[in-house]
């Protein structure tokens, strides 16, 4: 199976019958985190249930089960990456705020708004990471 790069976002939901009309809840965080916005119109792709077979444009099947997790998208960032990122925002604290795929945040201390640094991701957790700075004004 072929994802775009255009995907947004992932979670796992069902499908239920309102009035006559069928419909998909999709989780609060997904709006929180700024990859969806109320109002707007989205192209909706669905993949059946996990451990199922899924055929692709070959004839084949792919093991939708070992591609997501139960508990929604996993984060877009792993421990010991490099990045390179913009800083838009500052935190409550002072530090700097980067996002990346699906509005995903990284703290990045030491930065101001606006700033492109290199930086190496030093934690990560389920709904933001930590970066530090290895390379400054990218």
């Amino acid at each position: 199976m072929e994802i775009s790069e255009k995907l947004l976002c992932l979670f796992s939901a069902d499908v239920r019958e309102v009035d006559g009309e069928y419909v998909v809840d999709v989780p609060r965080r997904e709006i929180e985190t700024g990859s969806l916005e109320p109002g707007e119109t989205y192209r909706v792709a669905l993949v059946s249930r996990s451990g199922a077979k899924v055929d692709d444009e070959t004839g084949g099947g792919a093991d939708v089960s070992a591609s997501r997790a139960d508990d929604g998208p996993q984060p877009p960032v792993e421990p010991g990456e490099m990045r390179y990122v913009e800083i838009e925002d500052l935190g409550k604290q002072g530090d700097g705020i980067a996002r990346v795929e699906r509005g995903y945040v990284i703290i990045v201390p030491d930065t101001e708004v606006g700033e492109r640094v290199k930086i190496e991701v030093t934690e990560v957790k389920s709904n933001f990471a930590v970066g530090e700075v290895v390379e400054e004004s990218v």
